[in-house]
């Protein structure tokens, strides 16, 4: 939380100041790439582990047929 979260609430009934809500906004879109980019990772990796899984299991169905 940044020092301009703990100034205004947004339940305060003051309006924010231009600086203010452009540090808010920051704040937020800042906030939804990091989130983003959190899920973007785990999607990779569980599409890798899942590519792997399937490599393992069509080299055992191939040496079942071979064997």
């Amino acid at each position: 939380m940044t020092e301009i979260h703990k100034q205004y609430r947004l339940a305060s009934t003051e309006e924010p100041t231009d600086e203010m809500l452009h540090e808010l906004m920051e704040d937020v879109a800042a906030a939804a790439r990091e989130s983003s980019a959190k899920a973007e990772a785990e999607k990779m990796r569980l599409l890798s582990e899942a590519a792997h899984i399937i490599s393992i299991k069509r080299s055992q169905r191939k040496q079942l047929i071979l064997d």
